[in-house]
């Protein structure tokens, strides 16, 4: 019998062991660096800190911005050490800085980052042949200069509202639901193919949130994130993806957002990290 104790606590205890808890994240600064463009920006740089420290992890978060920056131009900037970029911090204490006429090297640098993310620019997102040569160029730069333990993230964007009268829509035969598709096929083979850690899927968290009562009401300007539960949304979608924080029941909500919004994007980001390549029904 006291074997059969013994053998059913080790059991137990390596069961508990393997199950994913953020409670290690919680006495440690988890740092994120995007290299983006205003697509990041509308992701990262406005609710995920509060949303992290809601449930009680402490983040650095930063984007290096250029709007429309696509992957060409940031291997340009990576080659040449151009000082291009709007490199935004927010440290632990949520406040935020901008460092202006930034170069990657320095922003690789400047922290022990454990997440980096690269994504294309939004006309060329579902477009898996502008990504070569220009995103092995990126990871290999990238990881001559960040620790070993750095993990690499791939940020699925979304799709345009209908009616979006940007030339880049007509890459998708000015379809949402085309453009979506291309942009998450494209997603799976630069996940693979360049044997990155994980997908962000945002692009996903959208389309699953336009199928609830908003509609077709995600963007502010058929391309960008509406600023309240647009972004709430992305954000969301970062803190399970990245953190492996369920957002449904977070008590931080920006204002702006109230309860039926708020609901629409925690369910929405959820079922983008369960589901990241098709589109969940959202109620």
């Amino acid at each position: 019998m006291k074997n059969l104790k013994r053998l059913l606590m080790m059991a137990l205890l390596a069961l508990v062991c393997t199950i994913p808890s953020m409670a290690g994240n919680k006495g440690k600064v988890i740092k994120i660096l995007a290299i983006g463009n205003s697509f990041s920006q509308d992701a990262i740089e406005n609710y995920l800190h509060q949303l992290a420290d809601s449930a009680g992890v402490k983040t650095i978060i930063a984007n290096m911005y250029i709007g429309g920056c696509s992957l060409e131009r940031h291997y340009n900037n990576a080659k040449d050490d151009k000082p291009a970029y709007s490199y935004r911090k927010i440290t632990i204490d949520g406040k935020k800085t901008e460092y202006r006429s930034t170069t990657l090297d320095s922003a690789l640098t400047d922290e022990k980052w454990d997440y980096v993310s690269f994504q294309q620019a939004s006309p060329l997102s579902g477009k898996y042949d502008t990504f070569s040569p220009y995103l092995s160029y990126l990871i290999k730069y990238v990881k001559e200069r960040v620790p070993a333990h750095t993990r690499l993230l791939w940020h699925q964007t979304w799709a345009y509202a209908e009616g979006c009268k940007l030339s880049g829509f007509a890459n998708y035969n000015r379809d949402q639901l085309t453009m979506y598709h291309a942009i998450v096929e494209a997603s799976k083979k630069a996940k693979k193919d360049y044997k990155l850690y994980k997908i962000v899927p945002v692009g996903t968290a959208i389309q699953n949130a336009r199928t609830s009562f908003i509609g077709d009401n995600m963007n502010r300007d058929k391309q960008h994130l509406e600023v309240h539960y647009g972004r709430y949304t992305a954000a969301c979608t970062w803190l399970e993806a990245v953190l492996g924080i369920n957002p449904i029941g977070n008590k931080f909500v920006p204002k702006g957002v109230d309860d039926a919004h708020k609901d629409i994007a925690q369910k929405s980001a959820h079922a983008a990290c369960k589901k990241p390549n098709s589109i969940s029904t959202i109620k």
